[in-house]
């Protein structure tokens, strides 16, 4: 294979679940270069790490007409052919992408469903490249190294859904028991909600770049948060977890770690209370 195509959608912790499969791939075919087509930002963690060579935005008007019957613009079909493989976990309910799949007689496509279909979601990604003869029983990739020296807690009490989210006034609580120093990180939607009042020894990092983000995770003695692409990226650097679950299912979406510890009580969020997460802090 000399060059290698990535459907890939979703957000920070959609791309973290796929590392382990792009890592088979990278190193299946170390020399080949491997494009995604995905989240960009999230992405530039796989391309800092070389297992993939460029990025492209999901967002690109180009990628809506694989959805569509109509032939694909010239230049765009001409810049698919160039790929001796192309692999795809984007939603293709109708299969109107893979009709435009292989594009010649040397072309391999290969897909998989969107969501992931068993526990942890890292091993259904993988999974989709067996045909290729590619298997890992590793449904783990290290964004970071050990450090040497673990300091404070970091915080996230954010996710992509409230539903995920435990309520603010435990979070208010918590944080006034937690032995400081420790960092608050707080997203775009946990800005909109107003100001933390937070107490004395806690810091406020208001929406991080992903790599302040892995070099503050990558030394801290703990992290805390939800269901969310941060705990993802949390875990992947070697950080101890207390992840807080509600409605989704932790067999699938908890960061497969030994470092993890998983807090549930039910579907609801506010059934697990501050003494809950104290005690594992």
């Amino acid at each position: 294979m000399r060059r290698i195509l990535v459907l890939r959608g979703g957000a920070l912790g959609d791309l973290i679940v796929t590392l382990p499969a792009l890592a088979l791939l990278r190193a299946r075919w170390p020399a080949a270069r491997i494009e995604i087509a995905g989240n960009a930002t999230a992405a530039q963690l796989a391309r800092a790490r070389g297992l993939v060579d460029a990025v492209h935005s999901q967002h690109e008007a180009r990628w809506s007409t694989l959805f569509s019957a109509s032939p694909l613009p010239a230049e765009f079909a001409t810049w698919l052919t160039e790929f001796d493989l192309v692999v795809s976990w984007w939603p293709d309910a109708d299969g109107a992408l893979r009709r435009h799949f292989p594009r010649h007689a040397g072309q391999t496509f290969v897909c998989g469903e969107a969501l992931p279909q068993q526990a942890p979601a890292a091993a259904h990604y993988c999974a989709t490249l067996r045909p290729l003869g590619l298997a890992t029983p590793e449904f783990r990739h290290r964004l970071a190294d050990d450090a040497l020296r673990r300091h404070g807690i970091v915080v996230h009490p954010g996710s992509g859904s409230p539903r995920k989210n435990w309520p603010r006034d435990r979070w208010l609580a918590l944080l006034a028991e937690l032995p400081t120093p420790v960092t608050l990180l707080l997203g775009e939607v946990e800005l909109e909600r107003g100001a933390w009042p937070v107490p004395a020894g806690v810091t406020v990092l208001p929406q991080p770049t992903l790599e302040a983000l892995v070099t503050l995770l990558a030394s801290c003695r703990l992290f805390l948060g939800h269901d969310s692409g941060v705990s993802h990226l949390a875990a992947a650097c070697g950080a101890p977890c207390v992840l807080l679950f509600g409605p989704t299912d932790p067999a699938v979406w908890a960061p497969p770690w030994p470092t993890v510890q998983i807090i549930q009580r039910g579907a609801a969020m506010e059934a697990i209370t501050v003494e809950d997460v104290r005690a594992l802090v």
